[in-house]
């Protein structure tokens, strides 16, 4: 199956929780989520008062929660979780250091972008580099003491001249450096599960991909 290309909010709201796919219109009245905080479709509105989900339905929903947070396809999804599982340490949050590691992730949570989307489509256009090259795959993994920068000729752009002044304000998680005069970025650490601040319980992903 394909990445879905369908309105977004219907993610939030089948998830029954914000997603933030939109950038800066989750954060306001105009938000879907907002406005009816119940599943899409017709039965949407009765679905509060369904009885208890199942186990498998509940580690089912959390998986769901973060590939589309994350924008990432099952099969992807699969082998991120597989080379967690490798990994010496915590299954779950392993998981969630790969995630994110990727380059689109690091652009949005630098605040170059408003959302992960956005962010993928400025790696896809050529618009980031990585210690100086650019690098247009969105799924690159970022290492403790890579620079990700906005390209000289790309900063001409009317989209990154008005993002200088947010820059100035932009609070990035401690794993994170910003320089918003130069628009870079530099990874200190790799992320632990403290410096994640979405809310989601990993140790349900883990279960459900260990059944």
């Amino acid at each position: 199956m394909g990445r879905y290309r369908g309105p977004v909010c219907r993610l939030c709201r089948r998830e029954g929780i914000k997603l933030y796919l939109k950038g800066e219109r989750c954060y306001t009245p105009k938000c879907a989520f907002e406005r009816r905080p119940y599943p899409p479709g017709i039965h949407g509105p009765e679905a509060r008062f369904q009885r208890r989900q199942s186990d498998y339905a509940l580690q089912l929903r959390e998986k769901q929660k973060v590939k589309r947070i994350y924008g990432v396809l099952e099969r992807q999804f699969r082998r991120y979780f597989e080379e967690a599982s490798r990994r010496k340490g915590v299954t779950g949050a392993m998981l969630l250091t790969i995630l994110e590691t990727r380059l689109d992730n690091v652009v949005y949570r630098l605040g170059f972008a408003d959302s992960r989307a956005q962010a993928r489509q400025l790696v896809r256009h050529g618009h980031i580099e990585v210690n100086g090259r650019k690098v247009n795959i969105p799924s690159y993994r970022v290492k403790p003491g890579d620079i990700i920068k906005v390209r000289e000729r790309s900063r001409k752009n009317a989209f990154f001249r008005e993002r200088v002044d947010r820059l100035a304000e932009k609070q990035v998680p401690d794993w994170l450096e910003l320089d918003p005069v130069n628009m870079a970025g530099r990874v200190l650490t790799l992320p632990q599960r403290h410096h994640i601040d979405i809310p989601i319980n990993e140790q349900l992903i883990v279960e459900f991909y260990s059944r």
